[in-house]
């Protein structure tokens, strides 16, 4: 009986992850097989994987999938068996977590964190010493503007007030444009406010997002929980990952043509996976084609702080619908950012918000009503966000060690995506486009027939199968691009470039020494 449930449960997330249905010609290719667990004594339990929501198993999340579950076993065996692997050591290359990797936190950021997770050290004369003043006058500030002076306490459910101004005037520093602290809702990092805008827009599969492919697994995963149809179109690899507009309203058209009813386009700035950042007059485009068509913009940004090809600069969508004097009555516009990524990597803090305009007062009442039903986002990550964008300014005791942590991060980015690149476009068939931004690249990999073959008597995406086997000889983690959607018939694998720069020069050799050993052993 067991084995008919987890067939049905494969054949449920296989019909799903082809989009011929409705987009004949993109084939959505999974990364994984179904993981199956062990037999328990609980198989006439009152829950099974034929009584689950089909949503949830038909969802899937790529950078936290089977790859990384190996490797996670693998890094136990060494703890238990050390010398027992051809690797010292798992490089995790396959998620932007940068902390877990060795990126230190902005001192000043930990500071004002301290000092409000724990008042009473605002009361010691010893604090005065320990503490910069800058960091002890922020605290003090924010202390007063959170209810019972506590960060334990609930919030407002869009975010403590003060905190959203000190955002909104931030906002409004970066794009030279008002914001309004009432547009803007504090979350536990960028997921949930990606989360809260798709249980808005989508009510069937008849609902579509426009959704870049490659794509970062959020989406894809979020669309599907919430019921709705992702409507791929695709970057530009050739012309380093560009956005064409044609071909947005090739898919817009083709997916009308199908019954779909498009409600919103998604768009990555910088990208992930891909790296690339958009040129402002491609935004203007964009942002005419949503005017056009009454699609809502949902802008990801939340790399906007992590550009590093001198002659690209980040350009906020609301900046540039604004600069091209269209209002709230024109662009339905959502905004994401996120404390996660940019030169702070404070993952684990899980502070973000949405910036949502352009909506009447009927549909912000359902947006707020949406964010009351969880309460409010944690305090700390509120925070955090309001230091984000408000970090000290010249004058202030902090500013030159935080120019000084900021910078050093950011240059070190880019010297390690350079050092990836290079030795990617070295590799046999792999060519590797330039990462201009954000925290990772996506090289394409041309494999030997003899290989895919092999993969497919694995039952795995072929890229998968390379990123498997790299991992069991190297302990190098990589995420197959199949987990991100790529055109049919072509392999990507993605990595960050977060592994300290020490760590760089182990994990080019082990791939070359894999590489070469792979290409030969398939060679056809």
């Amino acid at each position: 009986m067991r084995r008919l449930v987890i067939g049905e449960a494969r054949r449920r997330r296989n019909s799903f992850l082809s989009y011929s249905s409705h987009f004949q010609s993109y084939s959505y290719s999974s990364s994984t097989s179904a993981v199956v667990h062990s037999p328990t004594l609980m198989d006439s339990s009152a829950v099974s994987l034929d009584t689950l929501n089909p949503k949830v198993l038909n969802c899937e999340y790529a950078v936290r999938g089977e790859i990384v579950i190996l490797a996670q076993r693998l890094q136990q065996q060494l703890l238990d068996k050390p010398g027992s692997k051809p690797f010292d050591e798992i490089l995790y290359c396959n998620i932007g977590n940068p902390h877990s990797l060795g990126q230190q936190p902005i001192t000043f950021f930990r500071e004002v964190l301290a000092l409000t997770d724990y008042p009473a050290l605002l009361d010691k004369t010893e604090t005065q010493g320990l503490f910069s003043a800058d960091a002890i006058k922020r605290a003090w500030h924010i202390l007063q503007q959170i209810p019972g002076r506590a960060t334990g306490a609930y919030s407002h459910s869009q975010g403590v007030k003060g905190l959203r101004d000190t955002i909104a005037a931030g906002m409004e520093a970066r794009d030279g444009f008002p914001a309004d602290p009432n547009d803007i809702f504090l979350t536990d990092g960028a997921s949930p406010a990606v989360h809260m805008m798709m249980q808005l827009l989508l009510s069937s599969e008849k609902d579509g997002i426009l959704c870049p492919i490659p794509q970062y697994p959020l989406y894809s995963a979020s669309i599907t929980l919430h019921g709705g149809s992702l409507v791929p179109y695709f970057l530009d690899e050739e012309t380093g990952w560009g956005l064409e507009i044609s071909e947005l309203k090739k898919q817009l058209e083709d997916a009308k043509s199908k019954g779909i009813n498009v409600r919103a386009l998604v768009v990555i700035n910088p990208g992930n996976p891909t790296g690339q950042v958009l040129a402002e007059e491609n935004q203007r485009k964009i942002v005419e084609f949503c005017k056009q068509e009454g699609l809502v913009l949902l802008a990801d940004e939340v790399y906007q702080e992590n550009v590093y090809a001198p002659e690209k600069k980040f350009h906020s969508f609301k900046k540039v619908s604004r600069s091209m004097g269209y209002g709230e009555e024109d662009v339905s516009l959502v905004s994401f950012q996120s404390v996660s990524k940019g030169y702070h990597g404070e993952c684990g803090k899980r502070g973000g918000y949405m910036e949502v305009t352009g909506f009447s007062p009927e549909i912000r009442e359902q947006i707020y009503k949406l964010s009351s039903v969880n309460l409010c986002s944690n305090i700390g990550g509120q925070i955090l966000a309001s230091l984000v964008m408000s970090p000290p300014k010249d004058g202030d005791e902090s500013y030159e060690s935080y120019r000084a942590e900021k910078d050093g991060i950011l240059s070190s980015l880019a010297r390690r995506a350079k050092q990836l690149e290079e030795a990617f476009n070295k590799l046999e068939g792999v060519s590797c486009n330039k990462a201009e931004g954000a925290m990772y690249l996506f090289p394409r990999i041309r494999l030997p027939q003899k290989a895919i073959k092999a993969a497919a008597g694995e039952n795995r995406a072929a890229d998968a199968f390379y990123c498997n086997r790299l991992l069991n000889a190297t302990g190098v983690v990589l995420v197959p691009g199949s987990g991100f959607g790529q055109v049919p018939g072509t392999w990507h694998f993605r990595c960050t470039i977060l592994p300290q720069e020490d760590k760089i020069p182990a994990i080019v050799s082990r791939l070359a020494e894999f590489h070469k050993s792979f290409m030969q052993e398939f060679r056809d």
